[in-house]
C-alpha cells in the first residue's frame, strides 16, 4: 500500500494551512497509534517501562554513557529529575552506575551490558526509520522539521513563545 504524498493527503488543493492541518490531524494518530504498536521485548516486559524512560534510554543507547548532568541537559529536565529516574531503572537491572575514573565524585550512567541487546532491538527501529525519512533532506530542511515538531509541541501545551 503506498503512502499518499503531503500534495494527496491535502486534498491536492493549494496547500493551504486548513488542508495542511486537516492531513496532519489524520496523520499524528495513525503515527502514535503505529508506534505504540511497536512491541517492547520480552526481556523488558516485567520492567513497567514508561515514555519518560525512552528518551532516557535513547541517549544512553545511541550517545554512550554519560553524567546525570549530562543527561538532564539533554533531556531538558533538572538533575534530581534524573537521578530519580536512574535510580529506579538501576534498582531494576536496566542501568548501571560507575565511577567516572578522572572525578571519582561523579557518576558515569550506562545501560547495563545484560539489557543492551533488548534495548537496541527495541530502539533502534525508530531510530532506523528517522534516519531513512530525514538523510535526503538537507539540513536546513531537517533543522525546519525539528523546530516546527517543537513549535508543534509547545502550542499544544500552551508554552509557545510569543
Amino acid at each position: 500500500m503506498s503512502r499518499p504524498t503531503a500534495h494527496e493527503a491535502t486534498g491536492g488543493g493549494e496547500g493551504g494551512v486548513d488542508d495542511t492541518v486537516r492531513a496532519l490531524l489524520l496523520l499524528m494518530p495513525r503515527m502514535v497509534g503505529r508506534v505504540k504498536k511497536i512491541p517492547v521485548p520480552e526481556a523488558l516486559q516485567s520492567f513497567a517501562l514508561a515514555p519518560r524512560h525512552l528518551s532516557l534510554l535513547s541517549y544512553l543507547l545511541f550517545d554512550g554513557p554519560m553524567t546525570v548532568n549530562e543527561l538532564a541537559a539533554r533531556l531538558q529536565v533538572a538533575p534530581t529529575t534524573v537521578s530519580l529516574l536512574v535510580g529506579e531503572l538501576s534498582r531494576k537491572g536496566i542501568l548501571e552506575r560507575r565511577e567516572d575514573e578522572t572525578d571519582r565524585r561523579r557518576r558515569i550512567i550506562g545501560i547495563a551490558t545484560d539489557q543492551q541487546p533488548a534495548i537496541t532491538s527495541w530502539l533502534a527501529p525508530g531510530a532506523a526509520a528517522w534516519r531513512k525519512t530525514l538523510e535526503p533532506l538537507t539540513p536546513d530542511q531537517r533543522n525546519l522539521f525539528v523546530n516546527t515538531l517543537l513549535a508543534y509541541e509547545a502550542a499544544v501545551t500552551g508554552e509557545e513563545q510569543d
